[in-house]
């Protein structure tokens, strides 16, 4: 890696390194020059350890699809919710899981990665795995039976990654996505 590689990678870790070393100001409930100076050293370690490479974004924003994408969620969240909350109370309904592969349209690893966030924090989903190359997610369904509600869990996926690329993504990204819509 080159010399000015490195130094930019340092410019894209000082978010990250100032955020650390909030957390550990907040961790220790402490505002002091000490626990300034400790979780500065903890985040420098955090980050030269745990390596991450730079995320590339799109550089663009659309304020009117990531509202969109919240109201999305926010419907899946209630939605999810009350069929874990079925779930458990109706002791006549059993719980029949599935693991379900979601070949997605993007092979960013931003909306690979918000979009398996988003999966994952809606009640009964989760992600199970992630092939990254393939830009592949494996989504574990609590109760998905049929061959149609697998399909519609593919389908909410697919439609969570178009939010997101509507959002946050690059032009070419959003084609490729409305594209094989």
């Amino acid at each position: 890696m080159s010399k000015q590689l490195k130094g930019t990678l340092r410019l894209y870790e000082l978010p990250l390194l100032i955020w650390l070393v909030a957390l550990w100001m907040m961790l220790w409930q402490e505002i002091s020059p000490l626990s300034f100076l400790s979780g500065l050293l903890v985040a420098f370690a955090v980050t030269r350890i745990f390596f991450l490479p730079p995320v590339e974004l799109a550089g663009r924003f659309n304020p009117l699809a990531a509202l969109k994408y919240l109201l999305f969620f926010l419907f899946e969240l209630m939605l999810g919710s009350l069929q874990v909350a079925w779930l458990a109370i109706n002791p006549w309904k059993k719980a029949q899981p599935a693991v379900v592969a979601v070949q997605l349209h993007t092979h960013s690893d931003f909306i690979l990665t918000m979009t398996s966030l988003t999966l994952s924090l809606i009640p009964g989903s989760l992600i199970a795995d992630i092939d990254r190359f393939g830009s592949v997610i494996y989504v574990h369904a609590l109760h998905a039976p049929t061959a149609k509600e697998q399909q519609a869990l593919r389908r909410d996926a697919l439609r969570i990654e178009r939010l997101l690329v509507a959002a946050i993504g690059t032009r070419a990204e959003l084609e490729e996505c409305l594209g094989d819509k």
